[in-house]
């Protein structure tokens, strides 16, 4: 029997946005912490999308070392994810501006100061937002473009389905005559999903889960194979991890901390942030600073800010350590969609491969 011939590779889908990023697809791996290092980055983008490193979890030097290996492994584009409201987050701008990375990405919108010192340099500046209003206002402090992430998505999200969300931000930048990329984030996992976002108005797609779920994630291969065994069912919100909304698996410790003595909750949660200031060498002071931060944008409570810290040591016991019981394993919905583990430039290929196709029936139909 003659060997199946190799599919051609798909065609490039130029967008505003993979313009403006400088990328073959539409298609960003979103910066997920102690997921997207070195390895999945540069996989990610040598495959034509968008590899984005997740610098939270990482201290300076940490991010330093990646942002080198990242550069050692392609010479693609790729972005950083940073926290907006960390201490050092100037010299993390300085770091990126130096070593000509293409994209800051942010889930906190960053100071118009800082904006503006990274577009001076050609740093594209991409936040993601969770509110039509706050696509409005990182445009007008002149961010670049903006990933939208609806309800779906894991890790922190909100409450309102990418459906929804979606078309309300592109309408709200409409009506201000506001000419930005939107990149839509939150249960896209195949060709059709990108298909649908094009539809809608967007310019691209960024995926976390799907990504997660690869050959070239560095997720032990028995927490892989503990997503693979989920259903559309098994994720649930809570806020029982940190104090905010995170979309995570249904794992024993997110039973116990559903249904557990919130205040046992917000003990183990100060025992884990100075785990985690031992871990990264942050001091308290700069710690107590962050706190502040959170609070003096209105969104968190004290306990809330204190809580903050079970997030990286959480998710470091689940995704690093392979602690499925004891950790928490950040996860979108689309979960229970997922059967097998690629690696980037075969999902993407198949991605792209099945949207061209679905733009040609769409195209059909007129």
């Amino acid at each position: 029997m003659s060997a199946q011939p190799t599919p051609a590779r798909a065609a490039s889908l130029r967008t505003p946005f993979t313009e403006l990023v400088g990328i073959e697809y539409p298609i960003v791996q979103t910066g997920m912490g102690w997921v997207s290092g070195p390895s999945l980055t540069s996989a990610t983008s040598n495959a034509g999308g968008l590899g984005i490193l997740a610098s939270a979890t990482m201290t300076y030097e940490e991010l330093e070392a990646a942002i080198a290996k990242t550069k050692s492994l392609t010479d693609k584009p790729f972005g950083v994810n940073i926290r907006a409201d960390a201490t050092d987050a100037p010299q993390r701008i300085d770091l990126l501006i130096r070593e000509g990375v293409k994209v800051a990405s942010f889930a906190l919108a960053p100071k118009q100061e800082l904006i503006a010192k990274l577009k001076d340099h050609g740093v594209v500046v991409i936040p993601s937002i969770g509110a039509a209003k706050h696509a409005v206002k990182v445009a007008s402090w002149g961010a670049d473009a903006v990933i939208v992430q609806g309800g779906e998505g894991g890790g922190h999200t909100g409450p309102v389905a990418t459906t929804l969300l979606l078309p309300s931000v592109l309408d709200a930048l409409a009506e201000k005559d506001i000419d930005m990329p939107v990149v839509a984030a939150g249960g896209f996992f195949d060709g059709r999903g990108l298909a649908a976002a094009l539809a809608y108005g967007a310019q691209g797609v960024a995926m976390g889960t799907r990504f997660l779920l690869t050959s070239d994630s560095a997720v032990p291969d028995s927490v892989k194979q503990e997503y693979l065994k989920r259903g559309l069912n098994d994720t649930v919100v809570s806020v029982k991890v940190d104090g905010m909304p995170h979309r995570v698996l249904r794992t024993p410790l997110v039973e116990a901390l559903e249904s557990g003595n919130s205040v046992k909750a917000l003990f183990a949660a100060a025992r884990n942030a100075n785990e985690f200031k031992q871990m990264t060498g942050m001091r308290w002071t700069s710690m107590l600073k962050d706190g502040l931060s959170m609070k003096k944008s209105g969104e968190r409570t004290w306990q809330q800010v204190i809580m903050a810290g079970n997030t990286p040591m959480l998710l470091k016991a689940g995704l690093v350590e392979g602690d499925t019981r004891a950790g928490v394993l950040a996860s979108g919905q689309v979960v229970g969609m997922i059967e097998d583990l690629p690696s980037c430039d075969e999902l993407i290929q198949s991605i792209m491969h099945e949207a061209h196709e679905r733009l040609k029936v769409l195209a059909s139909l007129g």
